[in-house]
């Protein structure tokens, strides 16, 4: 009896181990499934990065550490991203190591877990995935939630690299739009948005001068991808989706919208999922729609604050 015990304890370590090996070895997205069988595992580090202020303290995965976007993953002085040195000493201070397997999510969609992932890969740190569905599918599906903040001890991961073929500048855009440069163009926001009749959601703080879209872009709203539950579809519709308005990675891809975060959220599906080209503007239609002598396209005819 105990013999047998054993084999089967034995079987279910190596199927364990297995799993991990696979879902999280080779996969870009986890799910919620998984996660939850993993939240023991200290091979990997689970971070949420959400923009809702007191989000995470009243609630979060379990073992789950605090990525504010508002203040660490952005420079604090200059509108810039986080530093490397900034950067490698949150996640030293969050227990990741060179090796450690990281599960990102958060909440509105995980727009900001996906700016976070592409801040990852800006820095060249590998086995960085991200929650199908994010938040909202694990709250949706009862699953558990932790008060208690993670700590753990202190990791040893080393930045060695920087990949600044992974994000687009306002250069590289007006480039674009004066037709200097051959490269594909996607605007993420609402068609509203796009179309001029309002410079952004209703709500937000970040405003442009003029309303309207960059010349040459094509609109795909982020909420294109994503599948009822918050989950991105599946690669084949990804694919049909893209290349319904001529964007199927023959030529490299700039996506935006209003400060980055939701164009990361393409990003990560034109890039990890699809495999394109692709760089994240993150100035994004504030920087574009305040900048003097870039041409815009405005279908709406509203400028100046949208009037």
């Amino acid at each position: 009896m105990k013999w047998k015990k054993r084999v089967q304890r034995m079987v279910v370590a190596v199927t364990g181990l297995l799993a991990f090996q696979v879902h999280a070895g080779n996969e870009v997205l986890v799910s919620t499934d998984w996660l939850e069988q993993n939240l023991n595992n200290d091979k990997i580090r689970i971070v949420e990065v959400s923009v809702t202020p007191g989000v995470y303290e009243r609630g979060h995965i379990p073992g789950a550490v605090n990525f504010r976007w508002h203040s660490d993953l952005v420079d604090p002085v200059k509108r810039d991203i986080a530093s490397q040195e900034n950067f490698q000493q949150l996640l030293r201070d969050a227990g990741i190591s060179d090796g450690t397997t990281v599960v990102l999510y958060g909440d509105n969609n995980n727009w900001f877990a996906a700016w976070g992932a592409w801040i990852f890969d800006v820095y060249q740190v590998e086995g960085v995935k991200l929650l199908d569905g994010g938040r909202n599918k694990w709250e949706a599906e009862g699953r558990p939630l932790d008060t208690r903040a993670a700590r753990y001890n202190g990791g040893n991961i080393t930045l060695t690299g920087y990949n600044p073929r992974l994000r687009a500048r306002l250069q590289d855009v007006v480039a674009v739009a004066e037709g200097r440069e051959d490269q594909a163009l996607i605007d993420i926001r609402s068609p509203d948005e796009y179309q001029g009749k309002v410079i952004a959601p209703a709500g937000v703080q970040e405003l442009a001068v003029r309303a309207g879209h960059v010349p040459g872009a094509v609109n795909v709203p982020w909420s294109s991808a994503v599948a009822a539950d918050g989950s991105f579809k599946p690669a084949d519709e990804l694919r049909a989706l893209y290349q319904s308005v001529g964007v199927d990675g023959s030529k490299p891809v700039i996506v935006y919208c209003r400060i980055g975060e939701r164009s990361s959220h393409t990003w990560f599906a034109l890039s990890k999922i699809l495999g394109y080209e692709v760089r994240n503007y993150d100035g994004s239609w504030t920087e574009y729609g305040n900048s003097v002598g870039v041409p815009v396209t405005n279908p709406a005819g509203t400028v100046w604050g949208g009037l």
